[in-house]
């Protein structure tokens, strides 16, 4: 990329703490330490729950100082993942993400000691001592969600033995993946030459359909060479879950994702519902993309192939990292000049990463620091629309943060489902300016292009992942599964969700290995929040056209509410509608056809 960029390429992380060779780091990493474990300690031996003074101000003193450590574990976590993101090898950046790792059991044993002790009281006792203090009602949601997530703890003292071996369990494995997806480099040609590139740099998006089949087959082989290993974390880290939910006694795997979603069953069940009624008509697109590429049938690697050139020259255009960045902010003012405003202040002061270098992790993030109430976002600009389209999602995402950050620090915590709604708006609100703003019918339809090849993303690709997932699980129960049956059950899961619509060579049976989302250990199901928060976001976007009054405030109250409320409840209350019905999934779903038929229209033309 150009040097001369307007707009930073690398973060600047040293004014959020010391850098992690220092001294003064270690002396604020030990600090950290001590006190959590003097709370860990101080968290065994909890006052009563109850209305009398003095324990009532113990509660809110220990609750005080769990919020201040939780702020610092956050933002001391959220910096080392940024380092070790940015430099995939480095041995130090490894070593303090697993001294981290290995704190998390002292947290562990706080919350489970205090979630117990909320849950022993009546609802009554409860509802009382919530009453007779102002810090305790500001906080009353967080104190609520604590006392049910309480039913899915194993009792305290078998809570407290696996907590500490998750360390080198569950979150260990979930690390070796991590540590071997940093350190693969898949070989490919370029210019004439083999050379060697992190995963985050191969494009599958280049014009040439050899291009894009040679770095497919060339990453498939890659990833193929830790195939084993990878299996082996997957299901150790779904084995450990599935061992805790036996003996909780839970319904199924599904419990928990949707626990920590805020989300009901049958919500998930209505989108599922809606999803594969209407999907076919993702169908008519890819049939009209396949053609327009001279293809009878789309391949894996197709999926993000640009329009060809002989269409015009707005397909093959580049996408400067600058140009992007402007249209962003342009885009977001437009909306509402605080969310431009935002996205302009993280720009100019270096609060994203973006640089295509070797070296780094694949993928994107972003990440928060509540002490500074800051955000950083970690990803590779790539020059094309899909990578703008990955910094308005990540944007998204620190905006959200921004809105809640003078929150009580207990109600700035949102489920992923609602958190992807805000990325995946921002977005939306970027595509439709760019259709709107459309100069020829042949930029239009570069753009429809771009818009339904996110369709069939959270469409067919997520919902591949979650069937995949639900498989699974369920024929882990009854032991560990190969690597040759785990391809086997994603390549089902992948003919059933895009409706078998790719050509019969074009699947990519691997995808299990290289999706990182199936190793995040903390965080169960890392994949229907994302369909859940796409068509949430169309939906709204689709109402804000017809709404009265300021859509952008009534948005950012949705986000507040995301917070402190439960997502069915914070949806309805903020813009009307029940998530437990298809009705609304279908008009967001409705948004999606009819930007397949103005596609087909367009692509009639060509």
């Amino acid at each position: 990329m150009d040097s001369t960029n307007t707009f930073p390429l690398t973060w600047e992380l040293d004014s959020l703490l010391p850098h992690p060779e220092t001294v003064e780091f270690r002396k604020i990493f030990d600090q950290f330490e001590t006190e959590l474990k003097s709370l860990a300690d101080e968290s065994e031996s909890l006052p009563a729950v109850d209305t009398e003074a003095a324990n009532v101000t113990g509660w809110c003193e220990f609750l005080k100082q769990y919020e201040s450590i939780s702020s610092r574990a956050t933002d001391l976590n959220a910096f080392i993942g940024c380092h070790a993101a940015a430099d995939a090898q480095n041995k130090l950046f490894q070593s303090l993400e697993a001294q981290l790792s290995a704190l998390d059991p002292l947290r562990e044993r706080i919350d489970t000691n205090f979630q117990f002790a909320l849950q022993e009281v009546s609802s009554d006792g409860f509802s009382e001592f919530i009453a007779v203090d102002a810090y305790l009602q500001s906080i009353q949601f967080f104190l609520e969600q604590s006392r049910k997530q309480a039913e899915l703890r194993l009792p305290k003292e078998q809570e407290v033995l696996a907590a500490e071996l998750a360390v080198d369990s569950i979150h260990a494995w979930g690390r070796l993946y991590d540590r071997l997806s940093g350190e693969l480099r898949i070989s490919v040609m370029e210019k004439g030459a083999i050379v060697e590139k992190s995963p985050g740099q191969v494009q599958f998006d280049s014009a040439s359909r050899a291009v894009r089949e040679n770095n497919f087959y060339a990453a498939d082989k890659a990833w193929g060479t830790i195939a084993e290993t990878c299996a082996d974390a997957l299901n150790h880290i779904s084995g450990t879950r599935l061992t805790v939910y036996r003996q909780l006694g839970l319904e199924d795997h599904l419990v928990v994702p949707l626990n920590m979603n805020r989300l009901k069953r049958e919500s998930l069940s209505a989108m599922w519902s809606a999803v594969t009624n209407r999907k076919p008509m993702l169908l008519k697109y890819l049939e009209a993309k396949a053609k327009l590429l001279g293809l009878k049938k789309l391949a894996w690697y197709d999926l993000q192939a640009p329009l060809p050139s002989g269409l015009g020259q707005f397909s093959q255009a580049e996408l400067s990292y600058d140009d992007a960045c402007h249209l962003v902010i342009d885009t977001f003012t437009a909306f509402s000049p605080e969310k431009g405003a935002f996205a302009r202040k993280a720009l100019d002061d270096r609060w994203i990463e973006v640089e295509n270098r070797d070296g780094k992790r694949q993928g994107g993030f972003c990440t928060g620091f509540p002490t500074t109430q800051q955000s950083r976002i970690f990803m590779t600009y790539t020059n094309s629309p899909d990578s703008m389209s990955t910094l308005a999602h990540e944007l998204g995402h620190a905006y959200h943060s921004h809105v809640l950050r003078d929150q009580p620090l207990f109600l700035q915590d949102y489920p992923m489902n609602l958190a992807e709604t805000a990325s995946t708006f921002a977005e939306a609100v970027l595509g439709d300016k760019r259709l709107e703003n459309a100069d020829t019918d042949l930029e239009q339809l570069t753009i429809l292009d771009n818009m339904l090849s996110d369709s069939v993303s959270f469409l067919m690709n997520i919902h591949a992942r979650f069937l995949f997932e639900d498989q699974f699980h369920q024929e882990r129960v009854n032991g560990e599964l190969s690597a040759e049956r785990l391809s086997e059950l994603m390549l089902g899961a992948q003919q059933e969700a895009y409706l078998d619509a790719l050509d019969s060579e074009g699947w990519n049976s691997n995808f299990w290995i290289s999706k990182l989302h199936f190793y995040i250990s903390g965080w169960p199901f890392y994949n229907f929040p994302y369909t859940f928060g796409y068509l949430l976001s169309l939906g709204l976007s689709s109402i804000s056209k017809d709404a009265e009054g300021d859509f952008p405030e009534q948005y950012r109250k949705l986000l507040i509410a995301t917070g402190c409320q439960e997502t069915e409840q914070a949806v309805e209350d903020s813009i009307g509608y029940d998530l437990t019905e298809e009705t609304f999934w279908n008009r967001s779903l409705d948004v999606v056809e009819q930007r397949v038929e103005r596609f087909l229209e367009l692509a009639k033309a060509y």
